[in-house]
């Protein structure tokens, strides 16, 4: 259980006054976990995948591969739904559909209570879904589950 408290998260949150107070309040946690941030879409499926290209080229196979390569597998992902460019319904399907991070947990930490977006998030492959309290002992009491829970009860799969 120890390797969990070194396993990155990866925080999807284009909000700088967001991703601040939850660093303050992961950081008050104790929370060990390093940290990894992306601020929109492009920026998640950039920081998760190398490029093919390269990856390819250092092989010195010449042609590209079919499919990019996994760089960077997280223990958890923290999503926010909107975001600039690719948003995060978007990504959300397409991490579930790749197999290489299927099995990621994906939390999605947004501000929409709306019912059919909790529901479309669930459909597309959401392991949880949080909305974010503007009261801030209730955001705590919100990001002191998501560690309890994500961080230190919760055992993944064994991956790749």
């Amino acid at each position: 259980m120890i390797k969990k408290l070194h396993e990155p998260l990866l925080v999807v949150e284009d909000s700088n006054e967001d991703f601040r107070m939850l660093q303050r309040l992961m950081r008050r946690m104790a929370v060990q976990n390093p940290i990894h941030r992306c601020t929109n879409g492009d920026e998640v499926l950039e920081f998760l995948y190398r490029d093919y290209q390269e990856e390819s080229d250092a092989y010195g196979k010449g042609e590209a591969l079919s499919q990019p390569q996994p760089v960077l597998r997280p223990s958890v992902i923290l999503l926010d739904l909107n975001l600039p460019g690719i948003d995060g319904r978007d990504i959300l399907e397409r991490l579930k559909q790749d197999r290489s991070f299927k099995e990621i947990p994906i939390v999605v930490f947004t501000t929409s209570s709306n019912p059919k977006d909790i529901e479309l998030c669930y459909q597309k492959g959401a392991n949880g879904y949080l909305v974010k309290p503007m009261d801030a002992q209730e955001l705590k009491k919100t990001i002191q589950a998501f560690v309890d829970y994500w961080l230190k009860a919760n055992t993944p799969p064994m991956l790749d």
